[in-house]
């Protein structure tokens, strides 16, 4: 996904709810947090080289990392909640301490929330929503950015966030070590190869490289490599599916040295080329 432009805010918090039956924005990147919020409608929601359907009540998170842009095909009614790093850092004496583990910025940077939908049930859903109403509701006060209110209606959000990726089995806080957050960093860094080779992951867990194949494989009932290699075939099918990425764009996001590693790792995972899983799979 090309990267069109990037859009700048200076206030700490601005609302947005509006409507609209073709997306007003080309793909593109901002220096603040969004967090977006579904009232109405139904397309796609193209978020760095995902593209994830929506539909009414669903939340999605873009940080200035991020690229995106919504294919809109039944009319949408957006809630953007958009805020800096100077809006958390103006409310620190109103955070409560449970905010150490994860901080919003971190939840929002956290790359494995781009790569899948939340998923949320009742009472969660309907929480969602009316906190969202009462954010919108609010929004004609001036001081908005300054409500301790608004404030803790937006933390209450990050807290259904929470909840979501723990069903999803994505750990986002900085606790101990134990099986959830192995397999959380691995998710995390799966586009970073050196991170995820023995010697450095087993430095991180603090565990003997030369154990560390077994350690997993007793915890998981899996091999190590084939853990990660199944992982990451998952993703780049989903980029080969559902994004007009070049094999060389492919390659680099997940730090193959060049399009023909790229090719070499598919066909010996799934017996046919990038390129024939492609067709295959439009057609």
């Amino acid at each position: 996904m090309k990267l069109l432009m990037n859009r700048t805010q200076f206030e700490q918090l601005v609302i947005h709810d509006f409507e609209e039956k073709s997306f007003h924005l080309p793909v593109h990147g901002h220096t603040y947090y969004e967090l977006v919020y579904i009232r109405k409608g139904a397309g796609l929601h193209l978020l760095n080289n995902n593209q994830l359907e929506y539909k009414a009540g669903d939340l999605f998170i873009v940080s200035p990392a991020d690229q995106h842009y919504f294919e809109i095909k039944k009319s949408t009614h957006f809630t953007f909640i958009k805020f800096t790093d100077s809006y958390f850092a103006k409310h620190k004496m109103n955070r409560p301490d449970a905010l150490s583990l994860s901080t919003p910025e971190a939840i929002m940077n956290n790359k494995l929330l781009k790569e899948v939908k939340l998923k949320m049930d009742e009472p969660c859903i309907s929480i969602l929503r009316n906190t969202v109403e009462n954010i919108v509701a609010y929004n004609c006060r001036k001081d908005v950015a300054s409500s301790p209110l608004v404030y803790y209606q937006i933390l209450s959000i990050f807290g259904l966030i929470r909840e979501a990726a723990a069903k999803l089995s994505i750990r986002i806080d900085d606790g101990q070590s134990d099986k959830e957050e192995l397999i959380s960093y691995i998710h995390q860094h799966i586009y970073e190869p050196s991170l995820i080779q023995i010697k450095n992951i087993s430095t991180q867990f603090h565990i003997a490289p030369t154990y560390f194949s077994d350690y997993f494989k007793r915890k998981f009932a899996v091999g190590y490599r084939d853990y990660v290699n199944t992982y990451r075939i998952k993703l780049i099918e989903k980029r080969l599916q559902a994004s007009g990425l070049t094999l060389k764009q492919i390659a680099q996001e997940f730090g193959f040295t060049d399009e023909s590693h790229l090719s070499h790792f598919f066909k010996t995972m799934r017996k046919m080329s990038p390129l024939q899983f492609r067709n295959l799979n439009r057609s």
